[in-house]
């Protein structure tokens, strides 16, 4: 279980309470939460108890371990110590599965999010700002703005170098790029006899979505807030979304897929750096179960969740018509959708097979206005992932290119 759920996260223990001001702080979502070095939780005052549990827990997310978090934090011991405790105690004492405790003990398994050295986390600056006006060390502020390796007090888990963090960001080789429409590539399926389904060299086009009919399904999670939205939201064109910033469009195959799940939870964790670069995040949905949209909100995505009951934005993915694959073409003989089950399932997420699932998905990157898509990504394979470096770069460079994006044109 990795919740983005606030209440969830913080948990029972030394973190319980804490809410109120965190949120008044600016540190009001799970993904920048997370990204507190020890300066920013000295400057909300955070006891040594409190810093401990708040590493802990992170750790314990990144790794899809949250059952464990109340039990750990419960036996007083910091991370370090909790990681050097042999497998047997971690599963007599704390009851954690044979699987579970592999994964706890592999360092290597996740990684913490970190944000870029050239970029400013909204939530520093909106926490400093407050501090400032309350009499603090206001020539402090612009110091702390950007994101610093700090003293070695907390572990290398929690401080992860910045140069690290930003290589982690560089394109890889191994995906077809062609202009700004990506896919995985294509492999052979059963010996070349059965050929993958062909996808578009070109980006839809903007009027081809711009008056597509959307319904919120969910806002954007905050503290306290309804699990859905209370009253059912009328229709409005989709427009309206990216009218004054920005958006990362997630079409979702199906939320009850382990792959979309994942997906979803790698994407959306990485908010702050979206925030920072003055990105909102949706995602889109082609059908509407209700149960599958509580499991799915907070717990794996905490943005924005739209219904496209006409399909159109898929359409748009596969040029004007839907993409789709069989079961057994598309899965069980497509050697990278099986790699990328794998994948998926070393997160831990609880998967079900509910809905439609032979619809592909995608990621829309669009300009606010009338700006139009700027990239555009194809689940060739199930369970392909638009690459995130890749995403980070298209959106840094529509920040470069056009300064006043998150601004009404």
């Amino acid at each position: 279980m990795a919740s983005f759920s606030m209440e969830e996260f913080l948990g029972e223990g030394a973190l319980k309470g804490l809410i109120p001001k965190l949120v008044a702080g600016g540190w009001d979502d799970v993904p920048t939460i997370k990204m507190m070095n020890s300066e920013d939780m000295d400057w909300i005052k955070l006891t040594q108890q409190q810093k401990d549990a708040l590493e802990l827990r992170s750790y314990l997310h990144d790794r899809s371990l949250m059952e464990y978090a109340d039990r750990l934090e419960a036996s007083g011991k910091s991370l370090a110590e909790l990681l050097s405790t042999s497998t047997v105690v971690l599963s007599s004492q704390f009851g954690m599965k044979r699987g579970h405790v592999a994964r706890f003990i592999d360092r290597a398994s996740a990684c913490r999010v970190s944000m870029p050295p050239s970029y400013v986390l909204p939530a520093r600056e909106r926490s400093m700002s407050i501090s400032s006006s309350k009499g603090d060390e206001p020539s402090r502020t612009t110091e702390r703005l950007q994101y610093v390796k700090t003293p070695s007090k907390v572990s290398s888990y929690q401080e992860r170098s910045v140069e690290q963090s930003a290589a982690d960001f560089k394109i890889g080789e191994g995906y077809i790029f062609k202009g700004m429409v990506a896919a995985e590539p294509a492999e052979p399926r059963l010996c070349g006899c059965v050929q993958p389904p062909p996808i578009v060299e070109h980006v839809a086009p903007y009027s081809s979505i711009e008056n597509i009919s959307v319904q919120k399904l969910t806002p954007e999670y905050k503290v306290g807030m309804g699990r859905l939205v209370a009253a059912k939201a009328p229709p409005m064109k989709a427009l309206e979304l990216w009218k004054h910033k920005p958006t990362i469009l997630l079409c979702i195959r199906r939320p009850g897929c382990v792959m979309c799940r994942a997906e979803a939870h790698q994407l959306y964790s990485r908010k702050p750096i979206f925030d920072a670069l003055g990105f909102q995040l949706v995602a889109v949905l082609h059908e509407q179960i209700e149960s599958e949209i509580r499991d799915f909100w907070p717990r794996y995505w905490g943005g924005v969740v739209i219904l496209d009951q006409s399909m159109d934005f898929f359409k748009a993915l596969g040029g004007g018509k839907l993409l789709k694959d069989k079961f057994i073409t598309g899965f069980l003989l497509n050697p990278r959708a099986i790699a990328n089950y794998k994948r998926a399932q070393a997160t831990g997420f609880e998967k079900n097979y509910k809905g439609e699932g032979e619809i592909k998905g995608g990621l829309f990157i669009i300009g606010s206005g009338k700006r139009g898509i700027a990239y555009q990504f194809i689940e060739r394979n199930f369970g392909d992932w638009a690459p995130i470096a890749e995403v980070i770069d298209v959106c840094s460079q529509l920040q470069r290119e056009l300064p006043g994006q998150g601004e009404s044109p």
